[in-house]
């Protein structure tokens, strides 16, 4: 372990908890926190920052190429398709995650959206506004228990979600190539092996869990969705871009599925004329599915540490994203 220097900074883009900013002054670290939003802001912080700590703008590598001291890049968050990790990488610095202390909320957040469109919270609230009370004679609202959710990734985040839907007494499938089968069986999780129609006709609800990548660009298109059943829901708190949303538009309209949930979208904010904001059949949160209380203080408080770690040398190379910079 080496002792971090005199004059190590640490640049924060974006604002974090302060439980984070308590141990980075706790090491005796100087740092400044700046709006991400801000790009001369931020610019004006790189040339003599060591570490940075972002948070969802973007950080490419026109930024690292404006930061010679940079020895770490921490994300507050564990989705990183927002830095240039190449970029990173040619210059062997290190990208750090927060591993599983989100997982827990987004799985909430999943779940909450499952729930939602299940019961037609949205309905029945606005009808209780519009004084609307003869709703209760349109029963459409479906129980969970007994219809199937199909995972499609059983990492971090799937493997919290899978123990909240078999206690309202759903079956539960996931589609992960990479899943362990032990922990599989021990979640008693049955591995679908191929997204081939028979399985998507089969699944009530689909919940999204995989990063964001060239392969799973779309993964979600048109064919797709024509095979899931015309009372199936669709949750996405993933990433953006792993559904295709006009498609997506288009199966809702049609009738090709019930209602989806979604977190995360192609273009954040959501503009104003996208057609997702005109269904009464999608539920639209602004991206927050890990935004909590107690995951945003524990996401602060990683990233700082990812930080200080990266410093000092001791870095876990389970939270490092390029791991072979560590070589």
């Amino acid at each position: 372990m080496t002792k971090i220097e005199n004059d190590a900074h640490i640049s924060i883009l974006g604002g974090i908890d302060p439980v984070g900013i308590a141990l980075i002054k706790k090491a005796g670290i100087a740092y400044d926190v700046v709006d991400d939003q801000d790009e001369a802001a931020v610019t004006a912080v790189l040339g003599h920052t060591d570490a940075v700590i972002c948070r969802v703008a973007p950080f490419g590598a026109e930024h690292i190429a404006r930061a010679p001291r940079l020895r770490v890049v921490s994300r507050h968050g564990v989705g990183y398709d927002s830095v240039d990790v190449a970029a990173l990488t040619a210059r062997k610095i290190p990208l750090t995650i927060v591993g599983n202390v989100n997982a827990l909320s987004v799985a909430e957040h999943a779940f909450m959206l499952m729930i939602a469109l299940a019961r037609q919270i949205r309905n029945a609230d606005r009808a209780v506004r519009e004084n609307r009370w003869r709703i209760q004679g349109e029963v459409t609202t479906i129980e969970l228990a007994g219809k199937t959710l199909l995972l499609l990734g059983f990492g971090r985040i799937g493997q919290r979600l899978a123990p909240r839907a078999k206690a309202f007494g759903m079956t539960v499938q996931a589609y992960d190539p990479f899943a362990d089968e032990t922990l599989m069986q021990k979640a008693d999780v049955a591995r679908v092996e191929t997204l081939s129609p028979q399985a998507l006709g089969a699944a009530d609800v689909i919940s999204v869990h995989v990063p964001y990548t060239q392969k799973t660009h779309h993964l979600i298109d048109g064919d797709f969705l024509s095979h899931m059943h015309p009372r199936s829901f669709l949750i996405c708190t993933a990433r953006g871009g792993i559904i295709d949303e006009a498609a997506l538009c288009k199966a809702l309209k049609a009738g090709g599925i019930a209602g989806a949930g979604l977190d995360v979208f192609a273009r954040e904010p959501l503009p104003p004329d996208d057609p997702l904001r005109t269904l009464d059949s999608v539920l639209l949160t602004p991206h927050q599915a890990s935004l909590t209380v107690e995951c945003l203080q524990a996401m602060a408080r990683v990233s700082a540490q990812n930080c200080l770690d990266a410093l000092t040398g001791t870095l876990d190379p389970a939270l490092v994203v390029n791991r072979e910079v560590l070589a």
